[in-house]
């Protein structure tokens, strides 16, 4: 593994999260799960750090409950053997895991986050992240949102709730980008650090 490499953490690419019925319907960005794939053979490739994250649900029905089939990782993301996968049963990759600490033992400091779901678990993460102090990217293409129903009983479209929901992340807890600027960006840092 080479040092000071960016880890890419991959939040809750779960077969699970196809049943969008039980999410409340509507999701936007078919090609979210596509797109975490590009950043991840990119990651293999450059032989980085990986750190594949599986929500085990306690809320009683959920599709995500460890051992049934939607627990799985959808195969597009399926981790080899070796890759580290933790498991989780909260929104934060960080609460109740190890994550923490084998970024902290790896000497990481920079961290770029892709997954489900944009409000959710990506949210919860990102934020962690930031408050942490690690230097975050999020793949803005890479994640996807289901819709929402506000307290009044509004319904707020996927797309809507992604998008608001990538603002408040921006700029005070990470940056924002798309899969390909990601790739640039991280292409960037390399080159730099070799002059």
């Amino acid at each position: 593994m080479k040092k000071n490499a960016p880890a890419l953490i991959l939040v809750d690419i779960q077969k699970g999260l196809e049943q969008v019925d039980f999410y409340g319907g509507e999701r936007n960005n078919p090609h979210a799960e596509a797109n975490a794939r590009v950043l991840l053979d990119h990651w293999r490739e450059k032989e980085w750090p990986l750190f594949h994250i599986r929500h085990c649900s306690v809320t009683p029905g959920s599709p995500l409950t460890e051992g049934l089939p939607g627990n799985a990782f959808k195969e597009i993301v399926t981790p080899l053997p070796g890759e580290t996968v933790i498991s989780k049963s909260v929104n934060s990759a960080f609460i109740g895991t190890d994550l923490k600490e084998l970024l902290d033992t790896q000497g990481i400091q920079t961290l770029v986050v892709a997954g489900l779901t944009t409000q959710h678990c990506i949210s919860t993460t990102v934020r962690m992240a930031g408050n942490f102090g690690y230097t975050t990217f999020l793949a803005s293409d890479a994640t996807a949102a289901f819709q929402a129903k506000g307290v009044n009983g509004d319904i707020y479209p996927a797309e809507l709730v992604h998008q608001i929901s990538l603002a408040t992340l921006h700029e005070e807890f990470a940056t924002v980008l798309t899969t390909r600027e990601i790739l640039e960006k991280m292409k960037e840092r390399a080159e730099a650090e070799l002059q």
